[in-house]
């Protein structure tokens, strides 16, 4: 049975280990080697470069992004000065690309991120994980390749479009049935006691902007 630990990225009992230590569901497990053998067919290597992520390890991502030690980034991957930046504008920086601890859909082992391996090596590419790599560069074929068939597996890309909250990420795949029955059990209240016993940075404006911070990117409605 999923419960909010599951959600909040609390409890992994639920995961099995799907390819080259990645953790997911079962069943997306079962879905995303599926759509692997088919690419293949077709001459593209889909590996899965993230997948499950606990809270601590989001918590982890976002204070070092916090207290400076990981750079901060646009909505087009220009590097920001956080000196310059209020807490709400440091804060929206880094949800732009990293989601609140507690709700990522990574906790969730319905998502992963993906990339053609064999393209990347084959061109010696110096792999960074941004769009532009998805665009015109080594993981061109990888996603042209997911717009015609992603969905035919069951997987949807969340993030496939910039909308004013999460950047785009041509990456991202989302298992939607079993994703759809996570985000059900998402509350926002649920969400902020959990951070206010956490020893998260910047807790003071996050509580006091949680509601805009709620739509605006833990549900990526944006702000078109």
């Amino acid at each position: 049975m999923i419960t909010e630990a599951h959600t909040l990225g609390k409890d992994d009992s639920l995961l099995v280990e799907c390819q080259n230590g990645f953790r997911l569901l079962p069943e997306v497990c079962e879905a995303f080697k599926r759509m692997q053998a088919v690419a293949a067919q077709d001459g593209v290597d889909i590996q899965i470069v993230s997948s499950h992520r606990n809270f601590e390890r989001q918590l982890q991502i976002w204070q070092n992004k916090w207290s400076g030690k990981a750079t901060l980034l646009d909505a087009s991957e220009n590097k920001l000065d956080a000196t310059t930046l209020s807490d709400i504008q440091k804060i929206q920086a880094i949800l732009t690309w990293s989601a609140l601890p507690g709700a990522s859909r990574h906790h969730w082992g319905t998502d992963l991120d993906v990339y053609d391996k064999k393209s990347v090596e084959q061109h010696q590419h110096d792999f960074q994980l941004v769009c532009s790599e998805y665009d015109n560069g080594p993981c061109t074929q990888l996603n042209n390749w997911l717009n015609e068939h992603a969905t035919q597996f069951g997987f949807s890309r969340p993030y496939a479009e910039y909308k004013g909250g999460i950047a785009r990420e041509p990456w991202h795949l989302s298992f939607q049935a079993s994703a759809d029955k996570m985000l059900s059990l998402m509350d926002e209240q649920v969400l902020l006691a959990n951070l206010i016993k956490s020893d998260i940075l910047g807790l003071h404006s996050i509580i006091a902007n949680m509601p805009d911070i709620y739509q605006r990117f833990v549900l990526n409605r944006g702000t078109k």
